[in-house]
This record gives C-alpha cells, structure tokens and sequence, in this order.
C-alpha cells in the first residue's frame, strides 16, 4: 500500500489527470500540457503519492481508471468548474461589464431561430460579454454540462437530471417536391409518408421522427441518410425520396419543395438548460434570468406563427 504524502495534489497534476481520460497515451496527454514524457511520469506519479494509491491502471492496453480514479473523476471536474467560476466572477465584475459565456447548441433549429432572438437582448444589455457558441448533438450538449465544459447549452426536452427553461414547441413538417402525389394533401398521414423512398436526417431531428414512426407501427424505406438540411432539401427537390423535418430548421422558401403538416402531430420541446441554476457564473445567471424573464412575459417568438408562414410559403 503506498504511503500518502503530507501535500495534496496540486491543480497542475489534477489537471494532467483530467487530460488522461480522454488521451489514447500517457505521454501525448503530458504533450497536450507542454510536458515531455519524463515530466508527464514525474506528474502522475507525484499525483498518485499525494493520494495514497494509482488512478491510472497499468496493466491496461490503454489509458484506464482504476476504481480510485473513477471516484475521484467527477470531484477533479467539480475543482476546475470551481476555477471557472473563479475566473468568470473576478473577469465579470460587479456589473459584468467583461467575460465569456460558452453555450451549446443542439444543430440548427436552435442557432437559427432561437439563439439569434436571446443573444441579442443579451448583447444589448452587457455589451462587452463575448459569447461563444458551439453545435453538437443533443446528447453531447448534455455531456458538456454535465462535465463542466458549457454552463448552458439548448436541448431538447425532458432532460429530467438538468434545470430547464421552455424556449418553444416545435412540429415536424413532411418536406416534399410541388409535384408530388402527398403535396396535394393538407395533411399527410404519417402512414402514407411511409410508402414513399424517405430521406432521413441525421441531425437533431432524427429522435423525434424515429419515434413518429414507431408509435405508428411503421418502417420508412430510408434511401437516404444526411446530415445538412440543405442536402435533404435538395435531395426532395429532385425528386429522391420526401422527408421529415422539425419546422424551426426549415427556410421559409426553398424553390422546389413545399412543407405539409403531418397526421398525427409530432412535437418536441426545446430548452434552455443547466446542471444548477443556483451556481451558475455571474455572466450565466445574467442569461439565465434574463430567459426566464421573457418566459414568464411571455416575449419569446410565437413559433406556431411560423409553421403556418412556411406551409403558406412553401
């Protein structure tokens, strides 16, 4: 059994071990750090004296926690989100009038038609906070603010483990050319959309669409897997297949494709999302509040509106 040393881990070595959960090597972690190899060991080993025992298991092909390691991993996060909200609290200042906000967003129904609307009230009441946005899956956006990486991201809803704010309800709309047989129809049957060679998404409306089809029992005949909306769009244009789309990702006018409602309706909600509203950094409870306000006021965009502009336009 190793003996623990008087000193605890220092933030340089918690950092490195952090690094080596998602390295394939010891050593390229140590190089992510500016660390040669021999300092990288020097590194962990000190880590792993200051804690009484190993975090990395040696005997393993690559680079896995031992069950110490595992334990430790999210108390090491919760350090560096700690630091974080260190940095952002002495940047922001009392009336926040500087610092960086990083916020995740699930695909383009989100950085389209819902980001734009608050990150402008934001940026006209705290001009000089930069916010950063990055788009992931919906799962990796839950990830992120999970492991501290985001303070808020935009996802689909329920997310039961996370502090949520309803941002809008959004409808799947079939997606098909002028000429079709289905554009005809005011409403498509979700079984009839079926019966033609279906393009499917592989963004972030593909959960809600799987489940369409199988609350109805039914397969699509998928001929095509894309992951731009404008490909898919494409694609419908030229006649290889109709698709299903979340309206809030959708242009209002494509020439070429038209937009229907779909029978039975096929909702999903999208938030605004936390891991604890009650820790949040002073520049993200700025935007927390802010969201909330304008939910409670009702003042966030009327998106049923929308959906009617696109079936009108399209």
């Amino acid at each position: 059994m190793e003996t623990i040393s008087s000193e605890g881990p220092t933030l340089r070595q918690l950092e490195l071990f952090l690094t080596l959960v998602g390295s394939e090597r010891i050593a390229s972690a140590g190089a992510r750090l500016g660390l040669t190899p021999s300092a990288t060991s020097h590194a962990l080993r000190a880590l792993e004296s200051a804690l009484g025992t190993q975090v990395i298991d040696r005997n393993a092909p690559g680079i896995e926690l031992t069950y110490t390691g595992e334990a430790i991993l999210p108390h090491v996060r919760d350090v560096f989100a700690s630091m974080q909200i260190i940095r952002a609290t002495a940047m922001a200042g009392a009336r926040l009038e500087r610092g960086l906000l990083k916020i995740g967003s699930h695909g383009a129904s989100s950085s389209l038609n819902v980001l734009p609307h608050i990150l402008e009230q934001f940026k006209q009441r705290y001009p000089g906070i930069d916010v950063f946005v990055t788009e992931q899956r919906d799962s990796e956006i839950a990830r992120a603010l999970i492991e501290r990486r985001i303070e808020i991201g935009i996802v689909a809803l329920p997310k039961p483990d996370l502090d949520t704010i309803t941002l809008a309800v959004d409808e799947l709309l079939a997606v098909l050319a002028p000429d079709h047989p289905l554009a005809e129809l005011d409403v498509v049957p979700v079984e009839a959309l079926a019966q033609y060679p279906f393009v499917m998404t592989h963004a972030g409306s593909q959960p809600i669409i799987e489940r369409m089809f199988a609350q109805a029992n039914i397969k699509p005949r998928v001929v095509h897997d894309l992951t731009q909306i404008l490909s898919i769009l494409e694609f419908v244009r030229r006649g290889q297949g109709v698709s299903a789309l979340a309206s809030l990702v959708l242009p209002q006018t494509y020439q070429g494709v038209v937009y229907r409602r779909i029978e039975p309706t096929s909702i999903r909600k999208v938030g605004l999302a936390c891991l604890d509203q009650t820790r949040l950094s002073p520049v993200a409870s700025a935007l927390w509040k802010q969201v909330k306000s304008a939910r409670s006021a009702g003042a966030l965009p009327d998106l049923q509106e929308r959906v009617e502009q696109l079936i009108r336009l399209g």
